[in-house]
């Protein structure tokens, strides 16, 4: 088992994925989530979403994004 990318989105779309994919089942995590808070760039960097690999095809499945 290992993390994969799910996507990247804004700050409220990753947390809204997140809690999602956590209703069906499936575990998942942010990354980059409070990079450059120093800097002032907060909601300019996208957050990775990041689910197990084993995982990744259902996750794509429940939130109808493409499987690649």
């Amino acid at each position: 088992m290992s993390l994969v990318e799910l996507g990247r989105y804004n700050r409220n779309e990753a947390m809204i994925i997140v809690g999602r994919l956590d209703s069906e089942g499936i575990d998942a995590i942010t990354f980059d989530g409070n990079a450059s808070i120093a800097d002032g760039s907060y909601f300019l960097i996208p957050v990775r979403v990041m689910v197990d690999d084993e995982d990744l095809a259902r996750a794509r499945n429940l939130l109808d994004l493409p499987i690649k």
